[in-house]
């Protein structure tokens, strides 16, 4: 597909059906409810099911039985609407069914408001629902990165038979951005376990399950999950650098915070400080090995963590670095965007202690 001027959700939607989804179930939530308008004519035209369900929950419960079948599934929101969503993931996860839920994230808690926030940190990377799980998710800062992320999100999804969450934002929701997104085909991988009857042989039919009554294969479920997520962490961990050579104050930040930490980045480099940029890509797994690495390299004097939110992220920054340097929080906006003039005279003010 040619380079193309784009609002981030029709974008987001594009990408999917150009990796193979087939099936979309949702439930209109702004900012992201243009996701399930795009997806309304463009499944159809494409092969694919498009399906407005009467709520988030029913919209879980269909992606739950559309991924049984093996084929790509996918479901949009934001903040309320996945946590409506919270209880069908939990028995997507116990499963083992792969799909991929957008979070278009908006402020909270409660309905909150339809600004631009990172305050569902905490309910992607920790597993929402009830149980022993984590979900896979993935932090775009741009629409581009969004498009890549999605289609990204279906190969890991279907490679750990898990669902992943791409947690987006209403500024990567809402902007119109040039984009160019790939068609790809899915990844060869086992669907065997699929439900997809019959079809004429004498196997039995798939069984797909959530429920073990027994405390021991319950133990087995959830110990595989756990080498699942162990795998995960030692072959899917991404993120990006800037700057980070040589760098004594690391920012740390993701998704659109990210973006706007880059340009307060230049912005110090320009006044001598030698400031870079650590952005998670991935936000679970985190990249604690990564950061943990650059906080003991012998340069890095502190971190500080910017995120729209109360702090969130700057727990596993912490847990990551080990308390090797010290890690502030700049959180002032948590519905408003921050300025990178405001983030960089924060690392001025950490530069000013070890003059």
């Amino acid at each position: 597909m040619a380079r193309k001027l784009m609002k981030g959700c029709a974008a987001v939607a594009e990408a999917a059906i150009q990796c193979g989804c087939k099936g979309y179930f949702g439930y209109p939530i702004t900012p992201q409810s243009e996701i399930s308008e795009y997806m309304s004519a463009r499944m159809p035209e494409s092969g694919g099911v498009f399906v407005q369900a009467e709520s988030e929950v029913a919209a879980s419960a269909m992606l739950f039985g559309g991924g049984c079948t093996g084929l790509r599934v996918m479901t949009s929101s934001a903040g309320p609407g996945i946590s409506l969503m919270q209880e069908g993931l939990s028995y997507i996860a116990a499963t083992q069914i792969p799909c991929v839920i957008v979070n278009m994230d908006r402020g909270g808690p409660g309905l909150g408001n339809l600004a631009t926030t990172q305050a569902d940190y905490f309910q992607s990377t920790r597993g929402g629902g009830h149980g022993d799980y984590y979900v896979f998710t993935l932090a775009p800062s741009t629409v581009q990165e969004a498009c890549d992320l999605v289609q990204h999100a279906f190969d890991i999804a279907d490679k750990y038979r898990a669902p992943v969450i791409v947690l987006g934002d209403a500024t990567i929701a809402q902007s119109m951005e040039p984009v160019e997104i790939r068609t790809v085909e899915p990844v060869d991988c086992d669907r065997s376990w699929a439900a997809t009857g019959h079809d004429g042989r004498k196997e039995p039919c798939a069984k797909l399950t959530s429920i073990h009554r027994k405390e021991d294969t319950l133990g087995e479920m959830v110990y595989r999950l756990h080498d699942c997520f162990e795998e995960m962490k030692k072959h899917e961990v991404l993120y990006d650098t800037y700057q980070i050579e040589d760098a004594e104050y690391v920012l740390v930040a993701f998704g659109t915070v990210g973006r706007i930490a880059l340009s307060a980045v230049d912005a110090l480099r320009e006044k001598g400080i030698k400031a870079g940029l650590f952005r998670p890509v991935t936000l679970f797994p985190f990249p604690e090995n990564e950061l943990y690495a650059l906080a003991t390299n012998g340069q890095t004097k502190e971190i500080l963590v910017a995120e729209m939110n109360l702090g969130q992220m700057v727990y596993d920054v912490e847990l990551a670095v080990k308390r090797t340097v010290p890690v502030s929080l700049y959180n002032d906006h948590c519905t408003f965007l921050p300025l990178p003039s405001e983030i960089a005279a924060r690392v001025e003010q950490l530069a000013a202690k070890y003059e």
